[in-house]
């Protein structure tokens, strides 16, 4: 369903393959890319205050419908005002069908032409989600981008099985074209098709038929490897119309976002920052730091000097490892809002590189330095 509340545009770059900087306006405000994504899977960044949020850098925060559909439930979100009223966020919102996380749920799916049949995590009750039922639920959720219900296949997978998930998954992105309602909410398709260049190419030909708005390459986070990420990504995102914005789901490694921006990509979401930020470890352009680490223990400076984020501004590393030895939550929401604002930094550089004609100039040494030593 075509709306005129959503527009893409290329500002810089390659539009056609290559890195480039773009615009996408949606009713909640427009996102510079490109851009990463918080996750806030139940409707929340974990610890991070909306404010907060938006002051280190977030464009855009990514909720998890299956999650949502359990608990509370998508009519409660609705009558709360919808995802802005729950999270108390104004800016765009992106949800995920929540197929990947019920093909996470391997011993408790069955997988038909007609949807997916699952047990519940919490209670263990019978759910079914199809491709009709998972657009309805984020209609009710009111996001301004929402995904079209697909198949995940996991790495390693035999051909035949990644050939039944493209044939689904087309067939589903079909329906969920045909049941999606509102004309404020964009429906994006999504790309499977394994590391069989073949299948990336058919299964985004197929969708690219169906003229969505935005499209999504999925099943490179499920183990495949930096190598493989690359190639997929280069088999696929060509094959995407440069009109329109590109979302490479699950992916926030930084060698992974550089050589997919490299290939075109506009935007990403991962758990890591936040997850690794709950873990004590941290980000930061000489690598991952992990500040539990006995050396730490009088550590008086910032996690990393050139950030200006709140932990980097007020704490020292030996602080923040003190909080973490002894439980206090301040540790893990700080250093979640660390690794937020180290992401926000990243793709900002990367977008300023673009603007300016040096992406390439500036990627390698970027990476060189991040894993140094590796």
């Amino acid at each position: 369903m075509a709306s005129t509340s959503f527009h893409w545009e290329t500002l810089a770059g390659n539009a056609e393959a290559g890195p480039r900087a773009g615009r996408l306006t949606t009713p909640h405000g427009a996102i510079e890319t490109p851009a990463f994504i918080p996750v806030g899977t139940r409707a929340t960044v974990k610890g991070v205050l909306p404010g907060a949020l938006r002051a280190l850098g977030a464009q855009i925060v990514l909720a998890n419908t299956y999650h949502l559909m359990l608990r509370p439930g998508t009519d409660v979100v609705r009558d709360l005002g919808g995802l802005h009223g729950v999270m108390a966020w104004d800016g765009p919102i992106l949800t995920d069908s929540g197929g990947y996380q019920v093909f996470s749920l391997t011993d408790r799916r069955t997988v038909t032409d007609a949807g997916l049949t699952f047990r519940s995590h919490i209670d263990g009750d019978e759910v079914s989600l199809t491709p009709e039922s998972a657009v309805a639920a984020q209609n009710a959720l009111g996001a301004d981008i929402i995904m079209a219900l697909d198949i995940c296949p996991p790495y390693p997978c035999p051909r035949e099985e990644v050939q039944e998930a493209v044939r689904l998954t087309v067939a589903w992105a079909e329906r969920c074209r045909a049941a999606h309602t509102r004309p404020d909410q964009a429906l994006w398709g999504i790309v499977q098709g394994g590391v069989q260049e073949d299948l990336r190419r058919s299964c985004a030909a197929a969708l690219v038929a169906m003229d969505f708005p935005g499209y999504a390459i999925g099943g490179v986070s499920v183990g495949e490897g930096h190598e493989h990420l690359c190639r997929v990504v280069e088999w696929t995102a060509p094959r995407l119309p440069a009109s329109k914005p590109r979302y490479l789901m699950g992916v926030g490694e930084p060698r992974d976002v550089v050589a997919a921006v490299a290939r075109g990509v506009d935007l990403f979401d991962c758990v890591l920052p936040t997850r690794n930020g709950r873990n004590a470890s941290a980000y930061t352009a000489d690598g991952l730091i992990r500040l539990r680490n006995k050396r730490f223990k009088t550590d008086r400076g910032p996690i990393e000097a050139e950030c200006e984020c709140p932990a980097c501004r007020g704490f020292s590393r030996g602080a923040i490892r003190h909080f973490f030895q002894t439980g206090e939550m301040l540790g893990p929401i700080l250093v979640s809002m660390h690794n937020l604002r180290f992401f926000a930094r990243l793709f900002g550089r990367l977008r300023e590189a673009i603007h300016e004609g040096r992406f390439r100039a500036l990627a390698q040494p970027l990476l060189d330095r991040y894993y140094q030593t590796d």
